[in-house]
Formats: structure tokens, sequence, C-alpha cells
């Protein structure tokens, strides 16, 4: 019993079942792996330092997925010196990605230049009257994130199980789950509240394809639902991370001087992050996105083995959990 969706369809995948864009992690190898598996995987402009390495990028990953859609997830940065967003976006449209992933700041632009070339929009938010915006400006599909998820949750503190069940009522394009989200039941979930399809992160990084190192894996699975906690809430740029002894260094900090980007700058910085997944693969020495989706992190498969995994639990609870809870009159 395939999970056909009004997001199977607009994307063109088997599965409702979405990798997010993740800063060094999503790589062509992962996105790849999902893709295959019948999701839709996908590649991180930004984790590319050139428009022209994202090119060979998309082009390793249509290679190593022939004939499967993937994304590029396309992320507008607050920044004083913004990257060069004009030449990436040409470059995705250039090597003819199907769909783009857009987040951050206000997407209107790039919404508009996406649509006239074709590529179908997903754009992330996580508070409902942007996701209206979005919708307004054109965006075809869009990712809900609750509170619950890695990285920017925004400011508003409102977890998934309000979220969905208001945009539900609210969007007229289809829209998908993201945050805190790793298994069947979840997926089940979602799909009840409304939602047409789910959106991970961490729970790909804890994969055998994830472009990580195993480190940061077994962090994964050894911690818990209380293993992350929140930075930059002075600044007005949560972030969701792993708890360690560098993310506990930030708050001090900014529980002493509220405000201060650059006092914690240091400690902040994506180099660290970087030089933790792909050289060190130690989870204690730098601050690193992390969703409390690790309280049902308890392995380590293959992309392949945790779609075909959730899709078959999903199927179960719909077809034999659910129908067996409505009691039918016998009048």
């Amino acid at each position: 019993m395939p999970l056909k969706t009004r997001v199977t369809e607009l994307l063109q995948i088997e599965h409702p079942i979405v990798q997010g864009g993740m800063h060094h992690v999503g790589y062509a190898s992962l996105a790849a792996a999902v893709s295959n598996a019948g999701g839709l995987g996908t590649v991180t402009a930004l984790t590319q330092r050139t428009p022209e390495l994202l090119r060979a990028e998309i082009r390793k990953c249509a290679s190593l997925c022939p004939g499967k859609p993937f994304a590029v997830n396309f992320t507008l940065l607050p920044s004083l010196a913004p990257p060069d967003y004009g030449a990436y976006a040409r470059v995705i449209v250039e090597e003819k990605v199907p769909v783009v992933e857009t987040a951050g700041r206000n997407p209107g632009q790039w919404i508009a230049y996406f649509k006239k070339h074709g590529v179908t929009v997903v754009h992330k938010c996580v508070a409902i009257k942007h996701a209206l915006t979005a919708e307004r400006l054109g965006a075809d599909c869009i990712s809900v994130d609750g509170f619950e998820c890695a990285g920017h949750p925004g400011e508003d503190d409102v977890g998934a199980l309000v979220l969905l069940a208001k945009a539900a009522e609210r969007l007229t394009v289809p829209y998908i789950a993201s945050g805190g989200i790793g298994n069947g039941r979840q997926l089940a979930a979602c799909l009840a509240l409304g939602a047409d399809g789910v959106n991970m992160g961490t729970r790909f990084m804890a994969t055998k394809e994830a472009p990580i190192k195993d480190g940061i894996k077994d962090a994964l699975v050894r911690g818990d639902e209380k293993s992350t906690t929140l930075v930059m809430q002075s600044v007005g740029n949560t972030e969701r991370v792993y708890r360690n002894a560098v993310a506990e260094e930030v708050k001090a900090i900014e529980k002493r001087t509220p405000g201060k980007i650059e006092a914690i700058r240091h400690l902040v910085s994506g180099e660290n992050y970087r030089r933790s997944f792909q050289e060190t693969g130690d989870p204690n020495t730098s601050v690193w996105s992390a969703g409390i989706v690790m309280g049902l992190i308890d392995d380590v498969p293959t992309c392949a083995e945790l779609i075909e995994r959730m899709v078959a639990d999903a199927e179960a609870i719909i077809a034999k959990r659910l129908p067996s809870v409505v009691v039918r009159s016998r009048l």
C-alpha cells in the first residue's frame, strides 16, 4: 500500500520523505542515497564555497542517482557579507535541478526566479504567517518546522503538534512536516495532522551514507531527547544544538553579555562545525546543530533501510491501528 500524497505527486518521488538541507552534511553522496531509496535527497548549496563547486556537486549527485529527482537547499543567511546568491541560483537553473528548498530571509525574489525557470520551490518556515507569505509569493510547497527541529527553530517556541494542525487550516498548497521526526509512527501522525510528507535532517545524519565522521553518528545514537540545548537566543538567532561543554560556554557568555555576537563568534564558527564533522569526529569540540529526534535514534542504517522501515511502519499504523479505533454504530 504505497503512501501517495500531494507531495509525492508534486516532487515525483515514491515515498513522502525529504532529506532537508544541512550544512557540512548535504553532499551528493547522501542526497543520492535518499533519492535512490525513493525519497527526495537535498544538496546544500552554501556548503560549497563557490557556485562552480556547487555545479560539480550537482553533477555528481545526478550521476549517482540517474533519473531520480533531487533538490538543492538555497538558504538566505543574515550576513553583512552575503554570498553571491545570483551566481548560485544560476547554477541551479543551468543544471536543471528540479526542486529547490529555500529557507531563511524573505525568498520572494528567488521564488520568482526559480519559478520562471520551471523549478519547483519548497520554502521552509517556522511560523504560519511566514508560510502564508511564501504561499502568496508562489511557493509550491511549504516545509513547516516545529520548535523541535535542529538548527534555527525561530523565536516563537511553537511545537509541531499545534503548528502542523494550524497549517492544515490555513494553507492551500501542500506542506511537509519538519522537526523532531525520525520514525514511521511520526510519519503516520504527520499525515493525520494534514501534512503531505515529512522532512528529516538529524535522522539522516545517523545513516551509513551521511558524509560525516562516525563519532558524530555515535553521539546521535547515544543521545536522547534531552541532549540538545538552545544557543544564540540573546542575539535573536536561536539555534538548537548538541549539548556539550562548548554550547554551555556559549550560553554562559550570552548570560554575561547578552546581545553581543562578537563575544561568542569564535565558538559558533562554521569552521569549527566543519572540522568536527569532517576531520575529528569529536562531538564535544564545537557547536553543531542537532534535533531532539535523538531520543528516537537507536541505530545507523542505510538510507534505504531507514526509509523502507519508516514507510512500512506508517502503512501498518494507517491500515490497522487507525481503523481499529473507529467504532461504527450498529443502528
